[in-house]
């Protein structure tokens, strides 16, 4: 607890928050209250057992074997659920945990070898280079592009896209995204059961992480009850002409051909019900590109109908954009 104190006092940012979890980890309280990102609704305050949190670690050790003296990085930030799950697995299993800063460029700033990694896509676009350190790596907290993606096939390091949630005390399922075990599907952790609502929405049975059954608004093809394939957002949905679009996938489609950032969503049409359009970020001192050449990767349910852009984009603490927050400013504008 004196280390736990010690960052607090004199620590840098990134270490004032690692030391005030370990205070309250070893509080006398059952639980911790982390906070969400806010990437598909307002940020929240989550309540966690502590339990929940213990077998989540193991459930994480089990299916990656992990065992004691697990050589890994923590380069995520503290005051989030993925950082805080870091720091228990940890000091639960009796890992040799190496903490940076969660600077885009983490992996690369030392030269040490890692069993296991958990990293945003962005940190794993800056650290590329810098992979051979690392045996198991774990991508959460945004989509990864079809580029990144197709880049990881080149490395030997086994790289997992994670999917969970605050709820779900971050992971519950991976899915293999390089090497002879790539697959289109998430695999459920031990103990994890999975079913679907009558939207086709992933419900998740988790009795050693969860006292309550999660019902999501992400649409999946179901596999089995221990495996399904991520189709997007219930609330994202586009019914263009009776079509069902998912613009998480369109955007996946465009992630190699637009530079900027960008969102695709919809507005409404008299014609098709929905129409899909896209949303960019440009500075204003720009003029807007011709994406003609993007679209053609498109089929004709899912080209832009119209196209917008804004200077600036809102965005998480965590870097995520909010999606809903920019349809709110485009309606604004197109109202007035």
């Amino acid at each position: 607890m004196l280390f736990a104190k010690d960052l607090v006092k004199k620590g840098d940012k990134h270490e004032v928050k690692i030391g005030t979890f370990i205070q309250e980890w070893f509080d006398d309280k059952d639980h911790v209250i982390v906070k969400t990102s806010g990437s598909t609704g307002d940020p929240k305050e989550v309540t966690l057992k502590k339990s929940h949190m213990l077998n989540s670690a193991r459930a994480t050790g089990i299916f990656f074997k992990l065992g004691e003296n697990t050589r890994a990085l923590l380069c995520l930030p503290a005051n989030f659920i993925a950082g805080k799950m870091m720091l228990v697995r940890a000091m639960t299993m009796g890992w040799d945990l190496h903490v940076v800063a969660p600077e885009k460029d983490a992996l690369t700033q030392y030269d040490n070898d890692y069993d296991f990694v958990a990293m945003v896509p962005y940190q794993v676009s800056y650290s590329y280079g810098a992979l051979g350190k690392v045996k198991k790596l774990i991508i959460g907290g945004g989509s990864i592009s079809e580029e990144l993606e197709e880049k990881l096939m080149e490395v030997d390091t086994e790289v997992f896209e994670t999917y969970g949630m605050t709820e779900t005390v971050t992971h519950i399922a991976v899915r293999r995204i390089n090497g002879l075990a790539r697959s289109e599907h998430f695999t459920a952790l031990p103990n994890i059961r999975f079913k679907t609502d009558d939207r086709n929405c992933l419900v998740i049975n988790a009795p050693s992480i969860s006292d309550e059954i999660v019902v999501t608004n992400d649409m999946v093809n179901l596999n089995s009850p221990t495996t399904f394939k991520w189709l997007g957002r219930y609330d994202h949905v586009i019914n263009s002409g009776g079509v069902k679009l998912f613009p998480e996938e369109i955007e996946k489609k465009l992630a190699t051909r637009i530079r900027l950032p960008f969102v695709i969503s919809s507005l409404k049409n008299d014609e098709f019900g929905e129409c899909v359009i896209l949303i960019v970020k440009k500075p204003k001192d720009i003029d807007l590109p011709d994406f003609s050449d993007a679209f053609a990767v498109l089929n004709k349910y899912e080209r832009p109908k119209k196209v917008y852009s804004f200077s600036k984009f809102p965005y998480t603490s965590t870097g995520k954009i909010k999606r809903t927050k920019i349809m709110e400013l485009l309606k604004e504008r197109l109202n007035k």
